[in-house]
Formats: C-alpha cells, sequence, structure tokens
C-alpha cells in the first residue's frame, strides 16, 4: 500500500454535459458493455455522483496547500470557488 495522498473536489450542479454522459453510462452498463474511457473519465471513474460532477480543485487559485510542524492539508478560499461548485469533498486515497 502506497502513504495516502489528500484530495479536494468541487461538485457542480448536473448539467446537459452531465445529463447526456450518465445516459451513456446507464445505457452501457444495461447492456452489459464497457463505458467508454471518456466518459470513464468525465466521472473519475467512478458511477455518476447524483449531486453533480467532480471537479479538481487540487490546483486552483481557490486552493493552497497548508502545512505546519503537525498538521497538513488546504485552506480553501470560499470566495474563489467556481460559482457553480455546491459542494467540496476532501478525501484520502492510498
Amino acid at each position: 500500500m502506497g502513504s495516502p495522498s489528500m484530495n479536494i473536489k468541487g461538485i457542480r450542479e448536473p448539467d446537459e454535459e452531465y445529463q447526456q454522459m450518465k445516459a451513456v453510462y446507464e445505457a452501457c452498463t444495461k447492456a452489459g458493455v464497457p463505458v467508454p474511457d471518456r466518459v470513464q473519465d468525465f466521472f473519475d471513474w467512478q458511477p455518476p455522483n447524483p449531486n453533480g460532477i467532480l471537479t479538481d480543485l487540487d490546483l486552483s487559485e481557490a486552493v493552497t496547500e497548508y502545512r505546519d510542524d503537525y498538521r497538513e492539508g488546504f485552506d480553501v478560499e470560499i470566495s474563489k470557488l467556481p460559482k457553480n461548485i455546491t459542494h467540496i469533498r476532501f478525501y484520502l486515497s492510498y
């Protein structure tokens, strides 16, 4: 197992593109055929999130890394988040 890394994603509300990609994902799943990589990538290689589209915030202007002698994480400047971001997801990956 590798060392953990902290990630941060914004979630924006479903839009027309989301609905189209979700329809493709569901049709492929129902038909038992592989979901195209482009669709998988759109959903960050996870099933479609009913809250919307995951957007990488790790390197955005709204997010800076925070570190001191005992902790590390992110500072999120809410006023700099894109207006269509409705949720923020923080997670560790291994």
